[in-house]
């Protein structure tokens, strides 16, 4: 573990665990969670003789709390910046949610040549807001909503946000875990207020549209179909059809953290796709 300072002074925090030499895989967290979000897939892989990195985002879990640079940008910027840093080579690209955005964006300005393969969780691609150009997004008062409850009381809202939608808790027959609860609640109030607040903003109103359709590399893309959070006929779908090399894994019924309640599928997935 440790730190790198990006080109506009922020440190950003990241963790590099396994053989050198390994087949490297690297993870890109949700909003407004941390690295530590993905402690079930990089413990698998890194038994496995996988090299797995993960970082915090800018404002997130243990990187600098700068006021500013809180955009799909900066952060495709800042993940170029960890990649030179531990010269990583070949890398799978793994993203949920935001983290799904960040890696399109890392891909479109940075390029296919340090990257092997990517893969969009639960991801915010191709453009979440309803525009007229895309009709069938999410009004933006829903998300200028969540702003607002964040701005009133991020503790309660950072608590709703995992007891209900986010992983299907409040669907009936689930069960819910207290300690997954907290776990998320624990990362989201590690990180900085402002940006969470402005990262709203990116995760919902970035196109990725043109990105998508510049990548060539091998894409899988893992939705489940009742995610609350970032609907299925709008993204994963959508995201799948734009990529010039696509593939669409469907999973019935399932929430928006997968990565977490569905992690044995997931982690076997991403082994299979790692694989092929």
């Amino acid at each position: 573990m440790g730190y790198v300072t990006t080109r506009d002074g922020v440190e950003i925090f990241y963790k590099d665990w396994g053989p050198r030499d390994g087949k490297v895989i690297f993870f890109h967290h949700g909003w407004p969670l941390s690295s530590d979000d993905w402690d079930a897939q990089m413990l698998f892989f890194v038994n496995k003789g996988f090299r797995v990195v993960a970082h915090d985002r800018r404002g997130h879990g243990r990187s600098g709390q700068v006021w500013d640079g809180h955009d799909m940008d900066h952060y495709a910027d800042d993940v170029a910046a960890v990649v030179e840093h531990l010269n990583v080579q070949g890398a799978m690209h793994v993203g949920h949610s935001t983290g799904g955005g960040e890696v399109v964006r890392y891909i479109a300005r940075h390029g296919e040549d340090k990257v092997s393969k990517a893969v969009l969780i639960s991801a915010v691609p191709p453009l979440m807001v309803k525009t007229d150009n895309n009709p069938q997004g999410t009004p933006k008062t829903v998300f200028d909503d969540l702003q607002a409850q964040l701005a009133a009381n991020r503790a309660q809202f950072y608590y709703d946000v995992p007891a209900g939608p986010f992983y299907g808790f409040n669907r009936s027959g689930s069960a819910p875990s207290e300690a997954v609860i907290y776990n998320w609640w624990r990362q989201g109030m590690m990180g900085s207020a402002k940006a969470h607040y402005d990262g709203i903003v990116a995760f919902s109103q970035t196109d990725f549209t043109e990105d998508l359709k510049g990548i060539s590399i091998p894409v899988m893309v893992i939705h489940g179909d009742d995610d609350q959070v970032v609907p299925y006929d709008d993204s994963g779908k959508l995201s799948a059809e734009l990529v010039q090399n696509g593939k669409l894994n469907t999973y019935k019924g399932a929430p928006h953290g997968i990565p977490t309640t569905h992690a044995d599928q997931v982690n076997a997935d991403l082994l299979a796709f790692i694989n092929s």
